[in-house]
């Protein structure tokens, strides 16, 4: 919990609501009241850009996140969303940035008040841990929340930014000694304090609370669900997994990324310095995000979160295996063809490949006895690479060996890592619903197939395509792809509102199984035939292996 002051408790404690209205619907939290906007489109209240902690600027930039230390008697504004943070790629381009920018937002439908003790979904929004925002239209909540409303299973949804790129996770050994690891994370985590002190007065119940995300939000679930140790903080009581997880593809120590923390130190001089760190702080803003731009997630300046033997104490697989995780219900999937947007380009032969693999291709180095397993499991056959689809042919442009590196690579960076998460989640008796999403859109081309960030659409119902910039996923698809994205809307609204994703599915053609120990299956989902339960046995030989394998990657 934040820690307040008697004299802080007592001013927020006088602060009285201004009267509501249906146009300006108003919530008084702990430090103030604030006044949010009415959607007479949805019927809902937002409530944008509030903040949960101190802004990170001057030197509380590369620090850990600090509580709010302010209060109001005023009504503050909350109709519009905050500056995103600094972010270097495509999510992040169409959004003002800037440092000052750790706010969340919440939806809710304007029926709900403090008395409705609604349950909570707690989105956290993906990128790589170097672009993206709360503020992305892509996740655009207000459609989930009025499905959710429909079909008699209602909840709040909330937003959140958290710190990027090297803004959010800068790491060294300098870093690890002052204590400021992992600070994306460590925002995430005050974000999720924050709705447990203020969500009741929205009409939401601390008690009942969602966290989801996908790729690196996915991860950041994940990390929350094994940080520190796997204490349950009772933030949550449910996680939703989507192409994301406890076990990170290429995790990485403290000490991985020195050599950038010192080139960095070195490109704004503050080599010299006695404290590098804060000196960092102490560089003008524009100066340093000069040198940190232009960055598309592969700069020698792109940081990600780090084992710290705090937050993060042991790596993701070893936590599963000792069984040290938050016990709550689960959603956990990937998508069929995950490996098309995370497997290397250019290479053209067996041989090429095994040098990738031991020579550090995927930021580490593959034992030999280990790559030569690999190259077995993963023949240079087309016909048994992905996508499916294109049956025996090769895609030269991206590669002769594209579609088998691409294979391997959408297991060892995604589906391995989800079978795991389902396996250790009944090994406990945890209940774990898992799924493969296997639905090629309309935004991509069909050489990628059902890649990765392709079920988001459907699970926020995004019909009309809303913050895509390159290509809407469901411009001229079949009835088909629009009632899958019903159903996969109303399952995870459902199981938010239950831990149930069934209950308020009005097409009853599939009934999701949990997966168990002796019937461990998914949930796979198609618009082109009818979504069923299968046996999470595909893929199973490469699979399994890879985990088998787990420290050889240290991961």
């Amino acid at each position: 919990m934040l820690a307040f002051t008697v004299s802080f408790i007592a001013a927020w404690a006088t602060v009285r609501a201004a009267p509501a209205t249906k146009s300006s619907p108003t919530a008084t939290v702990r430090n103030g009241t604030y006044v949010g906007v009415y959607s007479s489109t949805y019927d809902q209240d937002f409530f944008l850009g509030m903040p949960y902690a101190q802004q990170p600027v001057g030197n509380l930039r590369f620090t850990v996140p600090q509580p709010l230390n302010e209060s109001w008697d005023r009504t503050r504004d909350a109709k519009a969303y905050s500056d995103i943070c600094v972010g270097y790629g495509t999510d992040s381009i169409w959004y003002p940035q800037s440092e000052a920018c750790l706010t969340i937002n919440v939806i809710r439908g304007s029926s709900a008040d403090e008395h409705s003790k609604l349950p909570v979904g707690v989105w956290i929004h993906g990128g790589g841990f170097y672009e993206g925002s709360g503020a992305d239209e892509r996740y655009n909540m207000s459609v989930i929340v009025e499905n959710s409303y429909n079909i008699g299973k209602p909840f709040i949804a909330v937003t959140l930014n958290y710190r990027l790129s090297a803004w959010g996770f800068i790491s060294s050994s300098e870093v690890w000694g002052s204590g400021n690891t992992n600070l994306g994370l460590r925002d995430q985590r005050l974000a999720l304090q924050w709705v447990q002190e203020n969500i009741a007065v929205f009409g939401g119940d601390p008690e009942k609370v969602t966290i989801w995300g996908e790729s690196a939000g996915a991860m950041s679930v994940g990390y929350h669900l094994t940080a520190y140790g796997g204490r349950d903080d009772k933030l949550f009581r449910a996680a939703i997994m989507e192409s994301g997880g406890s076990i990170s593809a290429s995790p990485s120590n403290y000490t991985a990324f020195q050599s950038r923390y010192d080139t960095l130190v070195s490109k704004v001089n503050c080599n010299n310095a006695v404290d590098s760190l804060q000196c960092l702080r102490e560089v003008p803003f524009e100066k340093l995000n000069s040198v940190l731009n232009g960055t598309d997630g592969s700069s020698e300046y792109n940081f990600s979160p780090v084992l710290d033997g705090d937050l993060v104490q042991n790596w993701g697989s070893i936590q599963l295996n000792n069984h040290e995780f938050v016990k709550v219900p689960i959603i956990a999937g990937t998508n069929t063809d995950e490996g098309t947007a995370f497997g290397p380009t250019g290479i053209n032969t067996t041989e090429q490949w095994y040098d990738y693999l031991t020579d550090g291709g995927f930021d580490f180095q593959t034992p030999p006895s280990v790559a030569k397993e690999i190259l077995k499991l993963y023949p240079d056959d087309p016909s048994q690479g992905i996508p499916e689809s294109l049956g025996d042919k090769r895609v030269p442009s991206m590669g002769y060996e594209w579609r088998r590196t691409s294979s391997f690579a959408g297991d060892f960076t995604m589906h391995a890592n989800r079978r795991r998460q389902c396996e250790a989640w009944t090994e406990t008796s945890t209940p774990a619903y898992c799924y493969r999403f296997n639905v090629h859109s309309a935004d991509v081309p069909p050489t990628v197939g059902a890649t990765h960030f392709e079920e988001v659409a459907f699970v926020f119902h995004n019909i009309a395509g809303q913050g895509y910039h390159y290509g809407k996923p469901f411009a001229g698809v079949p009835q088909s792809y629009i009632d899958l994205s019903s159903m996969m809307t109303s399952m995870w609204a459902s199981f938010i509102h239950d831990l149930d994703p069934n209950s308020g599915v009005v097409n009853k053609s599939v009934h999701w199984d949990a997966y168990e120990k002796n019937k461990s299956v998914d949930l796979f989902l198609d618009a082109n035939t009818t979504s069923h339960m299968e046996a999470d046995t595909w893929r199973n030989e490469g699979i399994d292996y890879i985990n088998s394998v787990a420290r050889a990657f240290w991961r």
